[in-house]
C-alpha cells in the first residue's frame, strides 16, 4: 500500500545559503518545514567547494603577500612550485567543522525537518525525494522554494579532466602548487583564483575575450586590479579567443585565435556556472526556465507558478552568498504575507581577489549616463597613515556624487579591507546622507576609513569651485 505524501507548510529544495535562510525564516514563523539536500549535511557548494574553502586558501595567500609587503623585501617568504596545497589550507577542517556545527545547531533549534536526497516535482505542490539506497518518498506543501544552486560550466571545447584541466571545484583539490597556470575567463571566480595563485609564486596567465576583467565593475577598479596582478608577476591577455585546450602528456596547450600557444602545467576553466535544474523535472510543475538555464523570478522571487519560489544561483546573477541569503528570506516572508520592509537596491559587491575589490551603487560611467554629469573624489591608501603602516599602499577608494556634490551615487574600493569598508558607503546611501557626512564626523586614526574623508573633501572642493564659477559667470 502506497503511503500518502507527508504534508508541510514549506518545502525548501537545497541547503545552501538561500535554502538555509529560507527554511529558518519559515520555521521562525511557525511553519512546518522540510529541507531537502542531496549532500549529507547542509551548507551547499558555498561551504564545501566554493566560498569557504577558496577564502581559506586566500587567507594564507594574503598572509604571505602581506609579509612581503610589510618586510619591504627583507623576508624571504616565497612558496616554491611543488609545495603541498593542503599545507596552505590546514585551517579548513576546523573552519568547516565550526561552520557545520553552527548550521546544524541553527536548523535543529528551529525544528526544521531534513531529508537527504534528490528532489523532483510531481506537480506544482508535490515533490518526490529519492533518498540514499534509492528509497523514495513524497511530500506536499503550499509553498516550495527552489534553491538548488549551480555548478561550474564546462564548455564543449574545454575538456575538463579535473587533473590537468580543472574547474573551480577541482582546483581546490590540487595536491601540489603548479609552476604555471592558465586561467580561462576573467569573471569573479577567475580573478580570485588567478590573483591567489600568482601571489603564491605561480606563473599565471589570465585569458579573456573581453577587453578588461570584471567588466561589470567601475573601470578604475579593474585598472587597479590588472596593475596589481601584473606587478605580482601575472599576465593578462584581453580580447583573446581560445580555440583549443589539450593535454599533451606532459603539459597543457592552450591555443588562442591570435595564433599564440600558451604552455602550462595546469589550466583552470572559469567560464561561468550552470544552474542545477535538470533533475528537478520543473516541467511537471509548469515552472519556466530561460534560455540561459536559470529560473526567472520577479522582485519577490516568485516563479511563473503560484506557490513556487526560487532563490540563489539558480535564478542567475549576482549569484553571491550574501544576496542569496537575502533572496531566501525575502521569498518566504512574501509567501507568508509578512512585511518585507523598505526594499533597497543598494547591494554591495565583494570580490575576494588579492587585493580585494568592492563596489556599491553606480559606476562613474553609469552615473554620467543617468545624471548627465557627476563629481568624483579619490583617495589613495598610500596617502593614509594606516595604509603605510600596513603596507596596503596599493589600495584606492573612489566616491561618486551627483552633479551638485550632495547625494552619494556609488563607491568603489580596491585594497585589503575593501569588502569591509564598502559597508560605510552602503549605509550612507541607504540613509540618504550627504557626502559632507564623511567630513563632519570623526574617524579613528589611523584607519583606512579615513579614505572616505579624503575622497569627500575632494568632492567638496570641486563643488566649491563650481559654485564660484557660477557666481563669477553671473
Amino acid at each position: 500500500m502506497k503511503l500518502a505524501p507527508a504534508s508541510y507548510d514549506l518545502i525548501v529544495i537545497g541547503a545552501g545559503p538561500s535554502g538555509q535562510k529560507a527554511a529558518i525564516q519559515g520555521a521562525k514563523e511557525g511553519c512546518r518545514v522540510l529541507l531537502v539536500e542531496r549532500q549529507r549535511k547542509a551548507g551547499g557548494e558555498c561551504l564545501y567547494r566554493g566560498t569557504i574553502p577558496s577564502k581559506t586558501l586566500r587567507e594564507s595567500s594574503v598572509y604571505l603577500h602581506g609579509l612581503r609587503q610589510r618586510s619591504n623585501g627583507s623576508l624571504d617568504v616565497d612558496v616554491c612550485a611543488g609545495f603541498e596545497v593542503k599545507a596552505l589550507m590546514r585551517r579548513l577542517s576546523s573552519v568547516l567543522a565550526t561552520y557545520e556545527n553552527r548550521l546544524e545547531d541553527q536548523l535543529s533549534r528551529n525544528g526544521i525537518e531534513r531529508l537527504q536526497g534528490r528532489a523532483a516535482f510531481v506537480s506544482s505542490n508535490e515533490i518526490e525525494i529519492e533518498e540514499p539506497h534509492r528509497k523514495k518518498s513524497r511530500a506536499t506543501a503550499e509553498t516550495i522554494l527552489i534553491a538548488t544552486g549551480s555548478r561550474p560550466r564546462h564548455p564543449g571545447d574545454v575538456p575538463v579532466d579535473h587533473e590537468h584541466i580543472l574547474d573551480s571545484d577541482s582546483i581546490l583539490s590540487l595536491i601540489y602548487l603548479p609552476e604555471s597556470l592558465v586561467v580561462l575567463g576573467a569573471g569573479v571566480i577567475a580573478c580570485e583564483f588567478a590573483s591567489i595563485f600568482v601571489s603564491l609564486g605561480v606563473q599565471v596567465t589570465l585569458v579573456d575575450k573581453r577587453d578588461r576583467p570584471l567588466a561589470f565593475l567601475d573601470e578604475g577598479l579593474t585598472e587597479r586590479f590588472v596593475k596589481s596582478f601584473e606587478t605580482m608577476g601575472g599576465r593578462f591577455l584581453p580580447n583573446s579567443d581560445v580555440t583549443s585546450v589539450s593535454w599533451s602528456g606532459d603539459i597543457v596547450r592552450t591555443e588562442l585565435g591570435s595564433g599564440e600557444v600558451l604552455v602550462s602545467d595546469k589550466v583552470l576553466c572559469a567560464l561561468g556556472r550552470v544552474a542545477n535544474v535538470e533533475q528537478l523535472q520543473l516541467e511537471q510543475a509548469g515552472v519556466e526556465v530561460n534560455s540561459r538555464g536559470h529560473v526567472p523570478v520577479d522582485e519577490f522571487c516568485r516563479t511563473n507558478v503560484p506557490g513556487i519560489y526560487a532563490a540563489g544561483d539558480v535564478i542567475g546573477p549576482p549569484a553571491l552568498a550574501a544576496t542569496s541569503m537575502h533572496q531566501g528570506r525575502r521569498a518566504i516572508r512574501h509567501a507568508l504575507g509578512l512585511d518585507l520592509g523598505e526594499r533597497t537596491d543598494t547591494v554591495p559587491i565583494g570580490i575576494y581577489a588579492i587585493p580585494e575589490l568592492a563596489s556599491v551603487g553606480l559606476t562613474e560611467a553609469a552615473a554620467r549616463e543617468a545624471h548627465g554629469a557627476c563629481l568624483v573624489g579619490h583617495s589613495d591608501f598610500s596617502e593614509l597613515a594606516r595604509g603605510q603602516i600596513s603596507g596596503n599602499t596599493e589600495g584606492w577608494l573612489k566616491l561618486i556624487c551627483d552633479p551638485r556634490g550632495e547625494k552619494i551615487l556609488g563607491a568603489h574600493i580596491v585594497g585589503e579591507g575593501a569588502t569591509e569598508l564598502i559597508h560605510l558607503a552602503q549605509m550612507a546611501m541607504i540613509a540618504d546622507l550627504d557626502v559632507e557626512t564623511f567630513v563632519e564626523n570623526i574617524f579613528n586614526f589611523p584607519t583606512l576609513a579615513e579614505a572616505y574623508r579624503v575622497a569627500a573633501l575632494a568632492i567638496l572642493a570641486q563643488k566649491a569651485a563650481l559654485r564660484s564659477g557660477h557666481e563669477q559667470a553671473a
